[in-house]
């Protein structure tokens, strides 16, 4: 199993860029309130038929040629499952995938959330063909950043440019303080 929920992400996403997508939304809301951690990965590439859905938790599945197992999601669905939350999928071909994973914010069992504004700085970085919309929430505070958005200004400059990649990790960093003001979850 991984050892933080941001790996789980970044494998989950990594999956929608190799579907061909063009956009995948990354959404992550802790609420301490509802005691719930929700993350949400919803993409528009070439998406999954019902039978491939079904296998897709199957560790011993996968539609990787260069494995033969596949154990990214199903980890994912057991870390969310374990800690009394809930995992889902919901895909059609040729509209996208959605991959929803809801954790108990509280139990003993969960992973921690881990480095997410790196797991998303790689995602932005060293995907360029693939625009990303992402979220953060903590409570009633949050922050998005928009690669679309981003391209706009920059005219053409590539976001693994050293000082645009350094600007896109500090403008992480700075928002996600800003909004949790630093809670380790």
């Amino acid at each position: 199993m991984m050892p933080e929920i941001s790996l789980n992400v970044l494998d989950v996403a990594e999956n929608s860029t190799r579907a061909g997508a063009s956009l995948v939304q990354i959404a992550v809301e802790a609420d301490t309130v509802l005691d719930r951690l929700t993350i949400v990965i919803a993409d528009d590439g070439c998406g999954m038929t019902p039978e491939q859905v079904a296998q897709v938790t199957d560790p011993f599945y996968t539609s990787r040629t260069t494995r033969k197992v596949g154990l990214g999601v199903p980890f994912f669905k057991y870390a969310a499952e374990s800690t009394g939350g809930s995992f889902t999928i919901q895909s059609e071909p040729g509209t996208g995938t959605t991959v929803t994973a809801v954790f108990t914010l509280s139990h003993i069992d969960r992973m921690p959330l881990g480095d997410i504004t790196s797991t998303i700085h790689t995602l932005v970085v060293y995907h360029p063909d693939t625009e990303f919309l992402y979220r953060y929430r903590y409570n009633d505070r949050s922050f998005v950043l928009d690669t679309r958005e981003f391209r706009e200004v920059l005219d053409g400059v590539p976001f693994d440019t050293p000082e645009i990649s350094e600007y896109i990790k500090d403008y992480l960093s700075e928002n996600k303080l800003d909004t949790d003001g630093g809670a380790v979850y």
